[in-house]
């Protein structure tokens, strides 16, 4: 009788051991990528992977706002629970570049980073007041500028682009590093800024939620490729036309302004759980990535579902670019298109 009991007792907790190691194996894991400002496109994005991609790899994605892509190379490399960041090329670029010349802290932050996927340009906005006598950014020579926050991508593009196009540093008096929300008030209230630069992919919500009255305080300043200033800029960055759908409040035709690239970003990780996960992710972001083109940010419109070669220096992480690879490969490649008939061969009877 009472090896009956010890028996039941036995199986009725293995039973129950077993049902909490699958409650626990099916418990999405907490993981965290960090952006940029709640209002930028950065955030959108980190949105659209949380709610469209991370479900299926069993990923409970926590999206974090942060001052930009300095600080989020930072929060990936030392912050516990970041797994992913989304990265400004040039900002990256600038930390291997660091660390090429021989500085030892950008050499230790960059190098285990690795990146998971190419996305989309983002547009720099140059906004001014509405009556300024700059329409290029070619004129903002003496103009006081707000870059952004230190540590955002905002800030580095606006002081490395201010320098190869004038050969020199922004002066410090007029250098400024205010959030994009208060360099705009202070655009239009007391003047003490004349340039507040907004990096983000259009439609940026900052710009494009202005109410049609924003006509009568600011504009948009454009960027001349064949500029002589321009020529230097461009062997980094490149030219994007930003449309006036996308601020239909603020703009009546569309323009050119300058761009630079931004990229999906995790660190070399090899702790088994981990490198699971992250293949789940890549795997979901190929089977879902029609999903983001339709439902997510107009944006991801501009992705292209690619791994091509990167700059030097710049590393794919093996485990989800291998996933990616194997993902494409099993896609259905589009019908190739019909052979047109020349008039020979339609007479010949050759054609079908």
């Amino acid at each position: 009788m009472t090896t009956h009991r010890t028996t039941g007792l036995a199986g009725a907790v293995f039973a129950a051991a077993i049902c909490l190691l699958n409650a626990t194996d099916a418990q999405a894991i907490d993981y965290k990528v960090v952006t940029a400002s709640e209002r930028g496109t950065y955030f959108a994005i980190g949105n659209d992977l949380a709610k469209f991609v991370a479900p299926a790899a069993d990923i409970q994605l926590e999206v974090l706002p942060t001052d930009g892509s300095a600080a989020n190379i930072r929060h990936l490399r030392y912050d516990p629970g970041v797994k992913l960041a989304i990265v400004q090329a040039d900002v990256y670029q600038a930390f291997l570049d660091r660390a090429v010349g021989g500085n030892a802290e950008a050499a230790t932050i960059i190098r285990p980073l690795r990146v998971i996927l190419p996305l989309y340009n983002t547009e720099i906005h140059y906004v001014v007041r509405a009556d300024s006598p700059l329409n290029y950014l070619h004129d903002i020579k003496s103009a006081k500028i707000n870059g952004g926050l230190l540590g955002s991508g905002a800030a580095l593009i606006t002081h490395t682009l201010y320098r190869m196009m004038f050969d020199g540093p922004i002066p410090a008096a007029n250098a400024s590093y205010l959030s994009n929300e208060e360099a705009l008030v202070k655009l239009i209230t007391d003047k003490s800024v004349d340039v507040v630069v907004v990096a983000a992919g259009q439609p940026a919500p900052l710009i494009a939620n202005m109410k049609p009255e924003a006509q009568k305080f600011i504009k948009l300043l454009k960027f001349d490729p064949a500029h002589p200033s321009s020529k230097l800029p461009l062997t980094v960055y490149s030219h994007s036309e930003v449309k006036a759908a996308s601020y239909p409040n603020l703009l009546q035709e569309s323009f050119t302004t300058i761009a630079v690239g931004a990229f999906l970003v995790t660190y070399d990780f090899n702790l088994a759980g981990t490198v699971s996960h992250l293949v789940r992710f890549a795997r979901s972001l190929c089977q879902n990535f029609s999903t983001l083109q339709a439902q997510g940010h107009p944006k991801w419109r501009e992705v292209d579902l690619a791994l091509p070669q990167l700059a030097p220096g710049w590393i794919y992480y093996p485990p989800t670019a291998r996933e990616i690879r194997a993902c494409l490969a099993k896609k259905p490649k589009p019908p190739a298109p019909a052979k047109l008939c020349s008039p020979e061969e339609r007479i010949l009877g050759l054609c079908k």
